[in-house]
């Protein structure tokens, strides 16, 4: 897996997992999802994403991420 299927893929667990949350749980929950939506957009303008960063460290390589 790349460094960039990584961070999407704990992006849509993390929207994923506070939109149940806040259905089984609290409607406060969504808050994260918010979250979640604002540093997608933060890191689409600055480049600069703070799970890519922990997922670099934990050995995920860079590489393309191509959609087929």
């Amino acid at each position: 897996m790349t460094l960039g299927r990584a961070v999407m893929m704990f992006a849509g667990f993390m929207a994923m997992l506070s939109a149940v949350l806040a259905w089984l749980v609290s409607p406060w929950f969504l808050l994260l999802t918010g979250f979640v939506g604002l540093n997608l957009m933060q890191t689409s303008v600055t480049g600069f994403c703070p799970a890519a960063m922990i997922f670099k460290a934990m050995g995920l390589q860079e590489g393309r991420c191509d959609f087929r």
